[in-house]
C-alpha cells in the first residue's frame, strides 16, 4: 500500500461531529462496506463547515480528509461540479484531470484504480447531499 495514502489518512482534522449543522448524510458503499457520514454548516450557499465520521478503509479516509479540505469555503455550485469533474474523471481509467482537481491526484492514481469505489464515496456522498430537496436529516 502507497505510504502517502496512509499519510492523507491520518491527517484527519475534519473528523469530528458538528452540532449546529444545516445538512447530514449518511451513504454506505454496498460493494465493501464503507460507511460515511458527513454535516455541513452553509450559510448563503457557502461551506462553512465540515465534519465527517466513517468506518471505512484506509483510501475513503484518505479521499474524505482530502474533500473536506478543498470544499471548505466553496460555494455549493462549485462543489457540486468539483464531485461530478472527480467523479467523470476518475471513472475512465485513461481519464485525464482537468486542472481544477489536481489536489486529488495524489490519491486518484491508476495504481489505487481497483479502490475507485472506495475513493469515489465521499464525492458520490457530497454530491448527493448537496442535491437533496430536504438536506437537513
Amino acid at each position: 500500500m502507497d505510504l502517502q495514502i496512509i499519510k492523507i489518512a491520518s491527517n484527519n482534522k475534519n473528523q469530528k461531529d458538528i452540532k449546529n449543522y444545516t445538512h447530514k448524510i449518511k451513504n454506505k458503499n454496498s460493494i465493501c462496506g464503507d460507511e460515511i457520514i458527513i454535516s455541513l454548516l452553509i450559510k448563503k450557499n457557502i461551506i462553512k463547515d465540515i465534519g465527517y465520521n466513517c468506518k471505512s478503509c484506509v483510501f475513503c479516509q484518505a479521499s474524505i480528509n482530502l474533500l473536506s479540505k478543498k470544499v471548505t469555503k466553496m460555494d455549493i455550485i462549485s462543489t457540486i461540479n468539483l464531485c461530478n469533474n472527480v467523479i467523470d474523471s476518475y471513472q475512465i481509467k485513461e481519464g485525464k484531470f482537468d486542472k481544477k482537481i489536481n489536489f486529488f491526484k495524489k490519491i486518484l492514481t491508476k495504481d489505487n484504480f481497483a479502490r475507485k469505489d472506495c475513493l469515489l464515496l465521499p464525492f458520490i456522498t457530497l454530491r448527493k447531499l448537496l442535491t437533496l430537496n430536504d438536506r437537513k436529516n
